[in-house]
Formats: C-alpha cells, sequence, structure tokens
C-alpha cells in the first residue's frame, strides 16, 4: 500500500467542531483487518508571549465493541453535569464586564465596583 492509498483509507468519515481555543476531530478510521473504529482527538492553540504558537493534541481510540457503554455513560455524566450545574458556562465568570444573576437584580453588590466613577473623555 503507498503513503497515497494510506492517506485515503485514514480518511474515511471525519468531523470537525471548533470550540474557542480548541478543536475536537472525530474520524473514523480503519484497521488492518478493515473494521472501523473512531478516534476523537481535542486539539489545542497556545500562544507564546513573542506571538508564535503550537497545539497540544489528545487522542482517544474508540473500537465498535465499546460504543453502546461509551455512549450511556457519556450521556449520563453529561446529564448528571447538566442537571446538578445547568447550562451556564462558568468560564464565562472570567469576564471582566461578568454579573451573577443576583447581582442584575441589586441583591449582591461587588465592593471593586462600588466605588466606579463614570468618566466622560470630553470632560477631561
Amino acid at each position: 500500500m503507498n503513503e497515497k492509498d494510506h492517506l485515503e483509507q485514514e480518511e474515511i468519515f471525519s468531523q470537525v467542531l471548533r470550540a474557542g481555543r480548541r478543536t475536537y476531530f472525530f474520524d473514523v478510521r480503519a484497521t488492518k483487518a478493515e473494521d472501523y473504529y473512531l478516534t476523537i482527538t481535542e486539539s489545542k492553540k497556545f500562544t507564546h508571549d513573542d506571538g508564535s504558537f503550537h497545539y497540544k493534541k489528545h487522542k482517544i481510540y474508540l473500537y465498535k465493541e465499546d460504543f453502546s457503554e461509551f455512549n450511556e455513560m457519556l450521556k449520563a455524566a453529561t446529564n448528571y453535569i447538566l442537571e446538578e450545574k445547568g447550562e451556564e458556562v462558568i468560564s464565562e465568570r472570567h469576564q471582566k464586564d461578568f454579573k451573577r444573576p443576583s447581582e442584575l437584580n441589586g441583591e449582591e453588590t461587588n465592593p471593586s465596583t462600588d466605588s466606579f466613577t463614570d468618566v466622560n473623555f470630553e470632560d477631561i
């Protein structure tokens, strides 16, 4: 088998999910016996101070005999997370302008912004 045939064999089916700095690849590949398996790859981009970047990749190989149990456990784990924590993305709290729902209703104040003064640059 030449390199081109090998490359074509690897490209049986592929899907890409872009999620911020992370990209997930779902690729169907073939074993030497011509059976199929799934690889799930997480690729995360890291930027250096000089502007250059690199990617870190993590890969999972998932074979047909494990699909059913894997799907059940993935569904159970994701359902648990959504039931316990809801669909709010916690990382959004790290944004500078994030306000908790209770803060929006005036129930809670943030001492670091209580003394904030709105400045109009035309006044300077």
